[in-house]
């Protein structure tokens, strides 16, 4: 520690009152990031863990980057150094998103401890500045500095960190100004200690820390409105009471408001103003109190994250006193005071996806909730909620009224984060905002796994030395880059097992969602074991895009089975500019060369998808694998697939399965949205006696369904294999998807719900064929006509639309003459074939 004072005490950094500091500096200190992750304290004191992390160098090893905290007050006071402990945090190479360099030990630990924040004449009040400076080795000869202030973490005590009376009326408050933590050491002036409900409003106990004036009087200003209002208040030596009538927050209009503030002061009369601290050390304060006479609406008394006092007159949110974590869930326990039936809601902040369960409210609006940490999919399946942002709100049954979020009291946020684990998956209960609650689906991988300079490294090291390893006798199965046990892969799979085919079989995986059958071992993608595998596997099987990276080796067989027939342009057939511009074609033409085969589903497809892909190699001419349950359908699973769903014997069953357009994709740039022209209001009126609607967007939408769950309209988005519920339709709604090749195998009805044919067709996509003239069903341009049209199928007994019988056996001639229940034989023939010597031999060379 000796050398480290001497060298690398900061005496010499900057100031914050410096024009230096917060204006750009020097070249060799600027590009480093310093942040708070959290925030506790314990009986020493103030424990801040961080980061300091340069941009242009490595701080993977211990001793490798130091960090040393500077406590500023003023320019009177000396400052208090804090020296800081080193800590490996992944995270922090993770959270960087840079693959150049390792900031494993970037982290750190300090302790404030309160007592050096006094002088000789007692605590030196005011705001305590914290400086961070950061010591790396420039040159052999050199260390470098550069410094920064803590920025906030993005949840939790890293965001709002928590405070505490160091002394009976002093209070050290962390807080964060112009992005940058601080330490607020203050007497507050005036302290809330008690709060006392009554049938006709609120008393307030308050502890001043000087005796005043009996003529106080408590000020309200009303945000939105703009209204001053003062409550008389009662003031004896340094206690003063007061009373808050509840009409006072609903009159003169006010109050219907989804959410109103109220801003609230002590007021002497000679004019000074201090803000009400809440003092909770002898229990609650905060809390929400029902207005009478006002459907709905509770006066909040809320404990801002600065500890100030601010009065919301807003719905019942659910007050959270107590949780507790289980396996497989959180159970909380709380009030909220709301009408009517609530349910749980847990929505995911990226795709909207919903989760609901039933809540109970007993006596006095008490609540105990079970918040799961699992959903169950269409098919029955409990899986771990997906990776993400969860929001948890309580809603009304039916969705009538407003969200009513999960805030946290404030003895149960110091216990937070906690977290359980579901399907290998940690879930975090966490919170955003000082109190609100949230689930954070934390990733299957590991911080040290899933950073940008471990990928990195697996893809220009790792994969090359497993590439150097034997081959292992095993099929690695990929269908949508591990989005589950289905499509061509799945069936080549059934075949294999099928004969019992000595091979390890091996399924790639993303986020734990999917459900294997046994003899299957999970791989989860973007792991070492999966790098591993790609590079190690005799087969690869997949039904999309291999990674940009891969290299067929030789004695490997890569048999790509794509993941529909042609109806729309791909790949290079398409006349638009956004799949260049992304990158598409050129990490295509990077890929094919490395495919040993690629499978056909027929003669027509066979030109179209070597030239659409510029491929070079063997196409196989088998059909799809995928449609050969469709082809030999078994009513027993077909029975099995409809008792998932729920589907009442007798009903007929409407598949409505539209694809994607490119032109609409998410504000956020993650996937494309939904746009479900389909009017569910008529066609439940017209059809849900006899019907059940499943809705089945494009795996690429990224937007929730409504409308759902009533019994008529049933969301299968999350459905594993659309072929279950091809074989349970009877009859199919879609567009341009090539969905329509698979359900021409079974002679059903199609429908087309083209609104935007000229569009799709004339600008974003265009047909390989003549669309319109051979289409096997009717065109539809509006819901109107679709809904219908449907009724009259199902009047009409649901043959074939009078008029189409003839074109759609033509098109069956065209397109599914190979779909004979056989495929998956034919191409496993064939893929076994190229494993073995012999046909390895004759592979043409990647």
């Amino acid at each position: 520690m000796a050398v480290l004072t001497r060298f690398v005490l900061p005496h010499a950094a900057p100031r914050f009152g410096d024009a230096r500091f917060g204006a750009p500096l020097p070249s060799e200190e600027e590009n480093a990031a310093f942040g708070l992750l959290r925030a506790r304290w314990s009986g020493r004191g103030l424990e801040l863990t961080g980061f300091a992390r340069p941009d242009d160098r490595p701080t993977a090893h211990p001793g490798s980057a130091w960090t040393w905290l500077t406590l500023r007050l003023d320019d009177r006071q000396e400052p208090v150094h804090v020296p800081t402990r080193p800590r490996r945090f992944p995270e922090i190479t993770d959270d960087s998103a840079q693959p150049e360099h390792n900031h494993d030990w970037a982290g750190f630990t300090a302790l404030v401890e309160p007592r050096r924040l006094r002088g000789a004449d007692g605590w030196l009040l005011g705001d305590w500045r914290i400086e961070a400076t950061l010591f790396t080795v420039g040159r052999p000869t050199r260390l470098r500095r550069q410094y920064g202030g803590l920025a906030p973490h993005w949840c939790g005590s890293g965001e709002y960190p928590p405070a505490r009376w160091v002394d009976h009326d002093i209070r050290l408050q962390p807080h964060f100004a112009d992005g940058r933590l601080v330490l607020r050491l203050e007497r507050p002036a005036v302290r809330l200690d008690r709060a006392e409900p009554a049938p006709d409003g609120i008393g307030l106990h308050l502890t001043t820390a000087d005796p005043g004036q009996a003529r106080t009087v408590l000020r309200l200003r009303h945000r939105e409105s703009g209204a001053v209002l003062t409550e008389p208040a009662t003031r004896t030596g340094r206690t003063v009471t007061a009373r808050l009538p509840y009409p006072l927050f609903t009159a003169d209009g006010r109050g219907t408001g989804e959410l109103e503030h109220w801003d609230v002061d002590l007021v002497d009369p000679d004019g000074a103003v201090e803000p009400l601290v809440l003092d909770e050390r002898t229990g609650p304060v905060a809390g929400q109190h029902p207005l009478p006479g006002v459907e709905d609406r509770v006066l909040h008394l809320k404990h801002l994250a600065d500890g100030r006092l601010q009065l919301c007159v807003r719905p019942a949110a659910g007050w959270v006193e107590r949780f507790t974590a289980r396996a497989g869930a959180f159970e909380l326990t709380g009030r909220c005071p709301a009408p009517g039936p609530l349910e749980l809601v847990l929505r995911h902040s990226g795709s909207g996806t919903e989760v609901r369960h039933p809540v109970e409210l007993g006596p006095d609006a008490r609540f105990t909730v079970r918040l799961p940490v699992t959903r169950t999919g269409s098919d029955g399946t409990a899986l771990p909620l997906r990776k993400g942002l969860w929001e948890a709100a309580l809603q009304p049954v039916g969705g009538a009224g407003p969200a009513r979020p999960l805030t946290a009291a404030a003895p149960v946020l110091a216990a937070l984060p906690t977290s359980t684990q579901a399907g290998g998956k940690r879930i975090v209960l966490e919170r955003r905002w000082h109190d609100t609650l949230l689930l954070d689906s934390t990733p299957v991988l590991s911080a040290t796994e899933r950073s940008a300079w471990t990928q990195a490294r697996q893809r220009t090291a790792g994969y090359p030395a497993a590439r150097r390893e034997p081959l292992r006798e095993a099929v690695l199965y990929d269908v949508f880059g591990g989005r589950g046990y289905a499509d061509s892969p799945r069936a080549v799979h059934t075949e294999l097992a099928r004969r019992g085919t000595p091979l390890e079989h091996l399924w790639v995986v993303d986020d734990a969602q999917a459900e294997l059958p046994p003899g299957v071992r999970a791989v989860r993608v973007w792991s070492p074991e999966w790098y591993r595998a790609l590079a190690t596997s005799r087969y690869l099987v997949g039904n999309t895009h291999f990674p940009d990276f891969l290299q067929r080796r030789p004695g490997q067989v890569v048999v790509q089975t794509w993941h529909g027939a042609l109806l729309k342009r791909i790949a290079h057939d398409v006349d638009n500019p956004w799949l260049a511009d992304n990158g598409y074609l050129a990490a295509l033409d990077r890929e094919t060369p490395h495919w040993s085969l690629l499978v056909s589903p027929s003669p027509f497809a066979t030109p179209i998808l070597r030239r659409a892909f510029r491929y070079r190699g063997e196409i196989l001419e088998s059909g799809y694998p995928r449609n050969d349950v469709l082809a030999r359908p078994d009513p027993r699973r077909a029975a099995a697939v409809r008792h998932r769903l729920g589907i009442p014997e007798g009903r007929r069953v409407v598949l409505y399965a539209p694809t994607w357009r490119e032109d609409r994709p998410c504000p956020d740039g993650d996937g494309f949205r939904l746009d479900l022209r389909l009017d569910l209001d008529r066609a439940r009126r017209a059809l849900g006696e006899d019907h059940v609607l499943l809705l089945r967007p494009h795996a690429h939408v990224r937007e929730p369904l409504t409308g759902t769950g009533d019994g008529f309209a049933v969301d299968c988005a999350d459905y594993p294999d659309v072929q279950e519920l091809l074989m349970v339709a009877d009859v199919l709604v879609t567009d341009y998807s090539s969905i329509l090749f698979d359900f021409a195998v079974t002679g059903r009805p199609v429908l087309f719900f083209t609104y935007d044919l000229a569009h799709y067709r004339d600008e974003l996509r265009g047909f390989a064929f003549d669309f319109e003239a051979q289409a096997p069903g009717p065109l539809l341009e509006d819901s109107a006509a679709l809904v219908t049209a449907l009724r009259g199928l199902a009047d009409g007994g649901g043959a074939v639309p009078a008029g189409y019988a003839e074109r759609y056996r033509r098109f069956q001639e065209v397109h599914c003459a190979l779909d004979d229940g056989a495929a998956a034989r034919r191409v496993v023939d064939r893929m076994l074939e190229l494993g073995r010597p012999a046909g390895r031999a004759g592979q043409p060379k990647p």
